[in-house]
């Protein structure tokens, strides 16, 4: 039997399934964002979103053949100059590239446009693939650590000056991937304090309250009987640094764009502009809830038609779904990102090698992070950063770097009987 037959056979068809099933899904609710009532536009309308994605999906069909008549090799040898190209792309793209709302996010020619961030993300996840797949590189010694933070931060840095900073949020989803290679879990449980200060920091203005919060501690350790001075004097440094790092936090938070900063504070205070900086939230919030249990019914959705949403083709997509759909349609869409996810972490686990492993768990990380944080924006529970969501956003440049992400990894799992080596 052929090499090639072996690895059609070895495809793993339900994830692929999966996959056409959320496009599909997605391409219908791009389609009811789009509709405002008129019957003369059907889906299939180049003019309108829905036949421009269209266009998208059969492109990303190509790509798809492609990643699968490829070498799997291929992925593994070239991954460090994929990588480098993208870092070059990334680094002309604020000078070459095409400025819209203040944001240099895209480069081509004439109408063919792509946003390198997005493909970027799958160029890191093979750059540090390759790099973390040696036998000796271990996570847990400082050398290391340096080498695969340098490879995710370059990216994030260079994207952060388009500004994207939705975008350069999603590569610390790779923190995910990390923990799974054994990032040691001080680092997390040190980051989750910092969250959780920040989010204190943000949502309570007044600094007298981490104050009284500390001093409250204090009082309480020397009233059970923890008279230990040293432990006193910890606990006061650190509500000291706490201090300290609220003010840190407020002092950067002054310096992002006005935009930026209201969104932030519309998270903690949803009525503070509700006409303004709160309006796509609260819309989305009340089309969804309108939806009820069963939803409005396809291309029946109020809050669609008269365009009460602003992006809702993109990053607001799954609102259209909420309304139309109600609850039960919002359940089976999730069920099937969670049924995607699960499916790669079981594939992530079978790989014979440590690259196609890391490699998965990047995948895993992006596409996780990209859903949660998408439906927590669309429901007021994280700030509008434009995240779209996976395979259900409008554009050419989302779905194709899903996709590429995707078959790529369903490309190396497809060919795990021909790698060499073993889960280390």
């Amino acid at each position: 039997m052929r090499e090639s037959d072996i690895h059609i056979n070895r495809v793993d068809w339900v994830t692929v399934l999966l996959y056409f099933a959320l496009v599909m899904i997605g391409w219908f609710n791009i389609y009811a964002a789009v509709y405002d009532g008129q019957a003369e536009k059907s889906i299939f309308d180049f003019s309108i979103n829905s036949g421009m994605q269209l266009v998208w999906i059969f492109t990303a069909i190509a790509l798809i053949t492609v990643i699968m008549v490829a070498d799997h090799r291929l992925f593994e040898n070239l991954s460090i100059i994929i990588y480098l190209i993208f870092i070059g792309i990334l680094l002309v793209t604020p000078f070459f590239g095409k400025e819209v709302n203040g944001q240099t996010l895209s480069i081509g020619f004439g109408s063919f446009r792509i946003q390198p961030g997005e493909f970027a993300k799958f160029a890191t996840a093979l750059a540090l693939a390759k790099i973390m797949e040696r036998p000796t590189f271990d996570l847990s010694k400082t050398k290391n650590q340096l080498v695969a933070f340098g490879v995710l931060m370059l990216p994030v840095l260079l994207i952060l000056l388009q500004p994207d900073t939705g975008t350069a949020m999603v590569y610390f989803s790779f923190l995910i991937m990390f923990y799974r290679e054994g990032l040691p879990q001080r680092y997390y449980i040190l980051g989750l304090a910092f969250i959780a200060l920040s989010l204190l920091s943000l949502g309570i203005k007044e600094n007298i309250y981490i104050v009284f919060g500390i001093t409250a501690l204090v009082i309480f350790l020397i009233l059970l009987g923890k008279k230990s001075w040293q432990r006193i004097v910890a606990f006061s440094l650190i509500g000291l640094g706490a201090i300290a790092y609220s003010y840190s936090i407020d002092f950067v938070v002054s310096k992002l764009p006005e935009h930026q900063q209201n969104r932030i504070m519309v998270l903690f205070n949803p009525d503070l502009d509700p006409l303004g900086v709160g309006w796509n939230v609260t819309q989305s919030k009340i089309a969804i809830g309108s939806g009820g249990l069963w939803g409005k019914g396809y291309l029946q959705g109020t809050q669609t038609k008269f365009d009460f949403v602003p992006e809702q083709h993109t990053d607001f997509i799954f609102c259209t779904l909420g309304e139309e759909f109600g609850w039960i349609g919002s359940l089976v869409v999730i069920l099937l990102f969670l049924a995607l996810l699960y499916r790669l972490v079981v594939m992530a686990e079978r790989q014979k090698t440590r690259f196609s492993r890391i490699y998965g768990y990047s995948v895993i990380s992006i596409l996780l992070f990209h859903f949660m944080i998408n439906i927590a924006m669309t429901i007021g529970l994280f700030p509008v950063v434009g995240i779209p969501l996976p395979f259900f956003s409008y554009g050419g440049s989302s779905l194709w770097s899903f996709t590429v992400l995707l078959f790529i990894f369903i490309k190396l799992d497809s060919s795990r009987a021909q790698q060499l080596g073993r889960i280390n």
